[in-house]
């Protein structure tokens, strides 16, 4: 079976992470969607709340599955028989940062492979820590996360939008 990994935080997971996740999906038997469980930083959702949270927007890709972990992402591929990690790219600076962790990854288990996905144009400036600065604001983020993830972030800042 080809089985992959798409990792990340996710907090929350905006519509360039589901872009990247579609066509991931397209191109292997399964994907895993993991979500970090990093203790050195505080999310605005739990993991658990994360993991639900893409559960529920994925629901209609039956090849992918959400799981959290937190320690080595090379651990986890390992563990899931997973021989492919997916990244997307938005930008040169995605791409520094990327492939130094691809070219450690590959020094840490010479069984998994990176790949890269270039977003597209429309999310190339998107990222879930702009989603919770504007969101913290008030401000719209409907353009940036489906309508599910839009209401239960601005909860999170105790924001009640009228169309929500």
């Amino acid at each position: 079976m080809n089985k992959a990994i798409y990792p990340g935080s996710f907090d929350p997971i905006t519509y360039g992470h589901i872009d990247i996740i579609e066509r991931a999906a397209e191109i292997f038997d399964e994907l895993i969607v993991g979500v970090l469980e990093n203790r050195a930083k505080t999310p605005l959702f739990s993991v658990d709340e994360r993991v639900n949270i893409i559960k529920d927007v994925l629901g209609q890709l039956t090849n992918v599955k959400v799981l959290s972990y937190e320690g080595l992402l090379v651990d986890f591929a390992s563990q899931n028989g997973a021989g492919v990690i997916v990244r997307g790219l938005r930008a040169v600076t995605d791409f520094d940062y990327e492939l130094q962790m691809a070219q450690t990854n590959r020094v840490l288990s010479s069984g998994v492979d990176t790949i890269f996905l270039a977003t597209p144009l429309k999310y190339a400036y998107l990222s879930s820590s702009t989603v919770r600065e504007v969101a913290s604001y008030g401000g719209d983020i409907g353009k940036f996360v489906p309508p599910s993830v839009e209401k239960l972030t601005y909860e999170k800042f105790g924001i009640i939008k009228g169309n929500q």
